[in-house]
């Protein structure tokens, strides 16, 4: 499994969605429309993903060879 980073490539708001995916190996859409769906329960599901969005480190971006 991969360590859980924010994607830069792939990101559709934060890219916490994308992250997910990545980690557990399933498509980044599939997760988005789980997501969407949960929100149609009760629950703090927006609370949840903000603090993903905090906690979830963003991925490194390699610099450039000159």
């Amino acid at each position: 499994m991969n360590n859980l980073e924010r994607p830069f490539e792939g990101r559709i708001i934060a890219g916490v969605c994308a992250a997910l995916a990545r980690r557990f190996g399933i498509r980044p859409t599939t997760v988005r429309v789980l997501f969407l769906l949960s929100c149609l329960l009760p629950g703090p599901q927006f609370i949840i993903y903000l603090a993903m969005w905090v906690l979830i480190p963003s991925e490194h971006r390699q610099p450039l060879a000159v």
